[in-house]
């Protein structure tokens, strides 16, 4: 696929994404870019916020295996992996395959699952493959994991373990509609429900074109200066006085990925700096940590991020 026709199925996907979210630009913006990156997002906002729904309409605009897992407290590995059950008249277990075993798998609130069950994703979300009673089963392709998660309500929640945040390419914070896109919401689902729109959207794209989009994206070109760019930036959240944790060298990669599939979004088949720059917050902003005594100074992460791309000079 060139690059014309890329940018043809973008519009496509955006116009029929716009037809069940209002606004949402830039976050819809993003899980396009995260699924032709072949990376995994979290999706986090207050209650309300659309945040489930985003992430059916991008699984519905492709033709692929959806699975839906909503995670609760007493939620158990085996009920997202699967499990091993006996069959009486074979006289031998057989795999019972879980939810997890999808293509487009939405885990809605996540963090409602203890540290147990979260350990479960770990493998999938990083090696494509599920281990159980010693023996892997490889998950089809493409695969892609998008989660929610509310940051208001805290009983009966957990914290996301730092691996597991680190297996996410974006954490995206969807913003509050404006005024006139709040109205729209208002007038546009006022007689009728965002499911009966939902299930109007065409199949855009199929798992195939999916995984050969995914391929031919990776071999796009990074010049060495904005591969130097992209580990400057970085090596310098490691070492910043208000940063307790950095971004390991797994979040420069992941920058890379993103940053080439924003160039070809862009109608380019090389990367530039902006390319890079545009991504950095939703990129780095869940694998830091800031120190507790800057946090309570009211610095955040946004602005740090913004400080170290700020003082890194930028290719020409």
């Amino acid at each position: 696929m060139n690059l014309n026709t890329f940018s043809e199925r973008v519009e496509e996907l955006r116009q029929n994404l716009g037809r069940v979210i209002v606004g949402q630009k830039e976050t819809m913006d993003l899980l396009l870019t995260a699924l032709f990156a072949d990376g995994h997002v979290l999706i986090e906002s207050a209650p309300g916020m659309a945040k489930t729904l985003m992430a059916k309409t991008l699984a519905r605009v492709v033709d692929a295996g959806y699975n839906r897992i909503q995670f609760t407290p007493d939620l158990m590995p085996s009920d997202v992996i699967g499990t091993s059950i006996f069959n009486m008249k074979k006289s031998e277990f057989e795999f019972r395959a879980g939810p997890l075993f999808g293509q487009m798998v939405l885990i809605d609130e996540i963090n409602r699952a203890p540290a147990k069950t979260q350990s479960a994703l770990f493998e999938a979300m990083e090696e494509r493959q599920i281990t159980v009673d010693g023996q892997t089963y490889p998950l089809r392709a493409p695969f892609m994991v998008m989660a929610t998660q509310n940051p208001i309500e805290q009983e009966g929640t957990y914290r996301l373990p730092e691996a597991q945040l680190d297996r996410f390419l974006f954490m995206i914070k969807p913003q509050y509609p404006s005024e006139a896109e709040e109205v729209d919401i208002l007038e546009r689902y006022a007689g009728t429900s965002n499911k009966d729109t939902l299930q109007t959207l065409p199949r855009v794209l199929t798992a195939d074109e999916l995984r050969d989009i995914q391929q031919t994206l990776r071999h796009l070109t990074v010049q060495r200066p904005i591969a130097e760019y992209i580990a400057h930036i970085i090596r310098d959240t490691r070492r910043h006085p208000a940063i307790f944790l950095g971004a390991s060298p797994r979040a420069g990669l992941y920058l890379v990925y993103a940053a080439k599939v924003r160039a070809a979004m862009n109608g380019r088949d090389y990367v530039i700096p902006d390319d890079v720059k545009h991504l950095l917050s939703p990129v780095l902003e869940h694998r830091m940590i800031l120190n507790p005594e800057k946090e309570l100074e009211g610095i955040t992460l946004k602005q740090t991020i913004r400080e170290i791309a700020d003082s890194v000079e930028v290719p020409r």
